[in-house]
Parts: C-alpha cells; structure tokens; sequence
C-alpha cells in the first residue's frame, strides 16, 4: 500500500530563490491530504504533479507564511468547476481566520467550504488510518502537530505450513488468516495461531509544523516510521530560535534520537540556509544519523518497516 509525502515549499518566513514557503503533500492509496499552504503553493502543486482533487487542508497554524496560498487554491479550484466540497482543519481560531479567506475578492466559490477547529489529542478517524493532532509549542498562535497512524496490519499468513496440514487453498486460508477457526473435511479442527503471525504495526508520519522541541513531539513521534521536524536554524542562532519558538537543527535530532524514530527530514530552513543547508545537516547527525534536508519537490516514499529493513531504509526522489 504506498504512502508517500512531497515537499512543496520548505523555506521559513518568505520563499527565496531555491525554496517556497511552507506545504507539504502527504498521499496514501490515491488520497491526497495538504498539510499549511503557503504563498505560491498551487504553483508547486502543478509544477510537482500533486492533484487538485484533494479534500483535505491541515493548518499547522495560521502565520502568514503557512495559510496564504489557501486563497489563491480554493479560487483555481473553483474556476476549475470544482462542485466537491472542501474540508479545511486547524488549530483554535481555524473559522474566523479560514472563513476569512474563503470570502477574499468579494465572489462566493460554488463548492462548499467545511472548517472544523481541532482539539489536541481527539483523533479523526478514516478508513484504514487516523489523523491525530497534537499540541507543539510555537510563540504567538495556537499551534498543531499531526500524526498519521495506520492501523494494526494482520499477521503474515504462512502457506507452505497450510499446505503442510493438508488445508485445501481457497476459503479456509481466507478465514483463518481472519483469526477464525477452521474444521477440516477429516474432522481436525485448526486454530489460526498456527498459521498466522502476530499482528503488525502500520505506519507513522509525524509532522511538527513550527515549534520549539516539545515533549508532546517526541512522544507522538515514538518510534516513527518519519518525523519530518522543523529545523528553522543553527546552532549559532540557538538563542533566537528559542526567542521565536523554533528549532535548531541539533534540537530536531534529539527529538528524533529520543523518540527513536526510523528517519528524520529536516524543513522550514531560514533565507540564510535556502541555498546551502550542508550545515544544518552536519549538526543533526552529530545527533541522530538517519536524517536528510529537504528542498522542494522531494518525494519521500514511506515502507513498512519490514520491506524498508530489507530494502535499504531511504527512497526519495524529485526535486532539484
């Protein structure tokens, strides 16, 4: 089942040259859910080939350089002929400040515009996974991180065991990788523990949007699948990122390094890294070593945990 995420703007505060401002494209089985939509991220969803015919708009919060590009996407969509409704979820104050930018220009779109204000915590629960966010420390606005967790995946179904016990192919396998109980035509009844595995984790993504590293992130992000975290500045600046709510890149790392994630990426890089973010990385794997920089474009494909360890653990692709 794919899973993937596309990094659409990756720049903090205002796009430079290399990178726009923050959005970030998370699609699952054909699903495309938009985390913050940034100035210009339209234009990057084109330009990267992530669809319009999404449902879902998460805001992390509702600075500038995360809810503009809302604007300008609803009006494409709506000059599209775009007639499916639109969901738009956020932190507290998500329907006076959503509201807002649905109504700009003076024209009413002809699709419905749902808004909904998250409280931390309360999962959204969806066919197969569910979207939780949670509390992350950011001055000046209420503030969101989400996860996305998979359900619990059945266990491998062994066959040559099956065919081992004489159990014919066809509906027995079906039921009894279910966990139902079987008899056999000879009368031999057959539990399932025998032939099936124990229940496998699905997969975690966790998304920090900005904060300061945070309790609520590391234990959120335990043992991740990916916790793509802010990394705002260096360590030179580590005083002005605790002044402005945000992260270093070292501070990033021992979220992940606690946490005991799988894999790191760094994002919301400062104009001073946008060209060159070799410094930032070299900080964090001091840290935790399983960590990339993203720039715009790059496409993440996230594996079970089983197919990644036989696989090698990073597959990316995209971008500049």
């Amino acid at each position: 089942m794919s899973l993937s995420i596309r990094f659409l703007g990756t720049a903090a505060s205002r796009p430079t040259v290399e990178r726009n401002v923050a959005s970030l494209a998370l699609m699952r089985e054909g699903e495309t859910l938009l985390f913050d939509c940034g100035e210009g991220t339209q234009r990057q969803m084109m330009r990267y080939h992530v669809s319009f015919a999404l449902s879902d708009v998460f805001f992390t919060h509702f600075h500038a350089d995360h809810i503009i590009g809302i604007i300008g996407l609803m009006r494409t969509m709506d000059m599209q002929g775009r007639t499916e409704g639109l969901r738009l979820w956020g932190p507290r104050g998500a329907t006076r400040v959503l509201r807002r930018a649905e109504q700009f220009g003076f024209e009413g779109l002809d699709f419905p515009v749902e808004i909904r204000e998250l409280v931390p915590d309360q999962p959204l629960r969806r066919d197969g996974y569910q979207i939780i966010p949670f509390s992350v420390d950011h001055r000046g606005s209420a503030s969101l991180g989400y996860a996305l967790v998979e359900e619990t995946r059945k266990g491998r179904f062994n066959p040559d065991i099956a065919r081992q016990l004489g159990i014919p192919e066809g509906p027995l396998w079906g039921q009894i990788h279910r966990g139902v109980p079987v008899t056999l035509p000879d009368g031999r009844a057959v539990d399932p523990s025998l032939l099936v595995g124990p229940p496998r984790p699905g997969r975690r993504i966790v998304i920090t949007g900005d904060t300061r590293p945070c309790a609520t992130t590391t234990e959120m992000a335990r043992n991740a699948d990916l916790l793509v975290h802010e990394a705002t500045f260096g360590d030179e600046e580590a005083e002005r990122a605790a002044e402005t709510g945000h992260s270093t890149a070292r501070e990033a790392a021992l979220v992940a390094r606690v946490a005991e994630v799988r894999r790191l990426v760094l994002t919301h890089f400062s104009a001073r890294y946008s060209h060159d973010a070799s410094e930032l990385e070299r900080e964090a794997r001091q840290v935790f070593p399983n960590v990339a920089i993203a720039r715009d474009g790059m496409e993440i494909d996230v594996a079970y945990e089983e197919s990644a360890l036989s696989g090698g653990q990073w597959a990316v692709g995209g971008g500049r």
